[in-house]
């Protein structure tokens, strides 16, 4: 029997998305999310909220779009799959996390308006071997070894993959 590992979510970039490329030259982008939630309390008859945060890794072309495209404040629908991450800090401490890789991401159109432009197709010999490309003045790959990623405050101790 399959499992199913799908996950949807709606809500507001907290931060940049911020892109790094693997030594072998895949794209990668991270970025945070904020989903807020409403309700009101049956017995107080008062309006309460709260919001959860979730951190999504997206790859390949959707990494490279993404980046390009959203950016802090952007309200997002993101379809994916929660995966967790264990590693080891410097100091032995061990430590795992939960994240939404990204298998879609799309604008939300509820309160906002978004124009939509289809990316060039890649020649086979593409840098990458992706089937689509990103306009040509938007797409530069690094010269260098990409730093490592950065998942913002509070997570400087974390390993990048």
């Amino acid at each position: 029997m399959a499992q199913d590992n799908t996950v949807s979510i709606v809500g507001n970039l907290t931060r940049e998305p911020e892109l790094r490329f693997t030594p072998s030259g895949q794209a990668t982008a991270t970025f945070g999310i904020a989903v807020n939630r409403s309700w009101t309390d049956r017995q107080s008859q008062e309006r309460r909220e709260s919001t959860s945060f979730f951190d999504v890794v997206c790859w390949g072309n959707l990494a490279e779009n993404a980046a390009t495209s959203l950016s802090r404040g952007s309200r997002v629908v993101v379809t994916g799959r929660l995966d967790q991450r264990s590693w080891e800090t410097q100091d032995g401490e061990k430590r795992s996390k939960v994240e939404i890789t990204a298998d879609e991401i799309a604008p939300s159109l509820r309160w906002a308006t978004v124009q939509v432009t289809k990316n060039e197709r890649r020649s086979p010999e593409s840098p990458n071997g992706d089937s689509h490309a990103m306009p040509e003045q938007a797409y530069q790959r690094p010269a260098a070894d990409p730093a490592p990623v950065s998942y913002g405050s509070g997570h400087e101790d974390e390993e990048p993959f």
